[in-house]
């Protein structure tokens, strides 16, 4: 066994950190190395000693608690960002680990934070074991059946552990979560590239969150490119740090930011208010309310069981952020909801479906420069649009364009700019075996309409990913709709790069002169 994690996952220069590690191989290598446009080592050693420690039987409640392995101090002169830990031991196995080198206090590098979705990299982490979603080394060990398995999530989960490999470190050539052509006549439904998935004995949960070669990543290789420089912060940093993002004009989350806490909400909004403008290039954006303990060690996270699973007030509850016991809905914030929308080109939700938006208000500020017109498709060679979107109700008006249907937190001044059907999940009883099966129709027809009747449940499988802004207080909010917007910037979608470069240089995004 080779692994290793860090006793947290944001520092500053300066600050020290510790590398807790086992390896049944040692000596080890120790480099570390930032990742962007390009990856930049700024620290190798060789010989580091590591000693082989055992996995106590509740690793992933619990955390490791190995002994340290070395303490190592954030150079003044490493940039913020990404920087991957990497240990190679002496039969040349790697394991990896990160931490996020935040700016100097009360020094932002630039007007742009970019907050890493590490709530959501927690919340899939199976390592020692199982994660939010499943016992998932009883699924994949065929030991313990897909019901049960569910059944045996576990809403405690510790940072004191290392990821799971191909969720902290997968291969270049990891596929996405989208089926990348339509589904055939007759053809049997799939979901990303099943072959891919039992050669490198993936779970369902890897390609979910992570940040080397994912979404962030992508995101971030193509800003540095093109000249913008972005502070990096954690999900954590914002519920710790309350006033974190004051020196900030923009707050930009990227790729699959489901998870979010307490304090890192009203931080976000506290600065939209205030005329924070902020950038969701993300799908499922904000979905569970989630919440941290034992100095964040220690993330609680019981989704539909939120209720149930601890005796705690209401409001520190964990569940849905639209549950009415919160009375505060994400699409407060982020204008939309995954409750509106879902799936797209992944099993039989919308297998067939467009793979873009389809333009409706092409004279949208984001639209600029774009060359894009009513009735036109955005981003369906990619396709831009596939696994997690968000959207709302809508009607149409005498106009012939989409307008918000204010519920659930759909503020009515939404400006839609484009859509796309997507499905919450498969429905039963079509033919075909379930891929993406629907969880908790009842619960999500009751949220959204007040009723957990059939046609309320079947009202929920149909929705939209929708690509939107709108104006909240004094600042301004950018929704993309689509965990995929990154996957645009990465082939160099001019389209995608256009509407990207609108957003950004609106929100007082700079770019560095060539």
């Amino acid at each position: 066994m080779l692994a290793c994690y860090t006793d947290r996952l944001s520092v500053r220069p300066a600050e020290r950190f510790t590398l807790h590690a086992s390896a049944s191989h040692g000596p080890c290598r120790l480099e570390i190395a930032r990742i962007g446009a390009e990856r930049v080592v700024v620290l190798a050693r060789d010989g580091v000693q590591v000693g082989e420690q055992p996995v106590p039987s509740h690793a992933d409640r619990d955390g490791c608690g190995w002994p340290a392995t070395l303490e190592l101090e954030v150079g003044e002169a490493w940039a913020s960002g990404y920087y991957d830990i990497m240990l190679t031991d002496a039969a040349g196995a790697e394991a990896h680990h990160f931490v996020c080198v935040k700016p100097p206090k009360g020094a932002p590098q630039s007007r742009a934070a970019l907050v890493l979705t590490t709530n959501t990299y927690h919340a899939y982490n199976w390592w020692g074991g199982a994660n939010a979603y499943s016992n998932v080394t009883g699924l994949m060990s065929g030991q313990v059946p897909f019901a049960r398995a569910m059944d045996e999530a576990i809403g405690v989960l510790s940072t004191e552990r290392p990821f799971a490999p191909l969720i902290v470190a997968p291969p270049a050539d990891a596929p996405r979560l989208v089926n990348a052509r339509k589904r055939g006549f007759k053809e049997r439904p799939w979901a990303s590239d099943h072959a891919w998935m039992v050669a490198h004995n993936a779970s369902p949960y890897d390609g979910s969150a992570g940040y080397l070669y994912k979404w962030e990543h992508a995101f971030v290789a193509w800003a540095e490119a093109q000249g913008y420089v972005l502070d990096f912060l954690t999900d954590y940093d914002l519920e710790v740090e309350p006033d974190l993002l004051a020196g900030y004009d923009a707050a930009l989350f990227v790729g699959h930011s489901e998870y979010w806490s307490g304090g890192e909400r009203e931080q976000v909004e506290r600065f939209v208010d205030a005329g924070g403008r902020v950038g969701i290039f993300s799908g499922n954006t904000c979905f569970w309310k989630v919440r941290w303990e034992n100095e964040g060690k220690t993330l609680v996270c019981h989704k539909w069981r939120g209720f149930e699973a601890e005796d705690v007030p209401a409001a520190q509850a964990t569940h849905l952020w639209s549950h009415p016991a919160f009375a505060r809905p994400e699409a407060e914030l982020t204008g939309l909801s995954f409750v509106f929308a879902g799936y797209h080109r992944l099993g039989m939700c919308v297998a067939r479906g467009q793979g873009g938006f389809t333009i409706y208000n092409d004279r949208h500020w984001a639209l600029e420069g774009a060359d894009l017109f009513y009735g036109d498709i955005l981003g369906g060679d990619l396709p831009l649009i596939g696994y997690e979107s968000d959207g709302c109700k809508f009607e149409f008006g005498a106009d012939g364009l989409p307008a918000a249907t204010p519920m659930l937190g759909v503020p009515a001044n939404l400006e839609i700019i484009g859509l796309a059907p997507c499905a919450f999940g498969e429905e039963a009883g079509r033919g075909y075996n379930p891929i993406i099966p629907p969880e908790k129709l009842d619960v999500i027809a009751r949220i959204v309409f007040g009723d957990a009747g059939p046609e309320a449940q079947a009202s929920v499988l149909r929705g939209h990913a929708v690509l939107a802004s709108f104006k909240r207080g004094e600042g301004e909010v950018f929704n993309s709709g689509t965990t995929e917007w990154a996957h645009g910037l990465k082939a160099k979608d001019p389209f995608v790069e256009t509407i990207t470069h609108n957003v950004l240089q609106r929100f007082g995004v700079t770019r560095r002169a060539p």
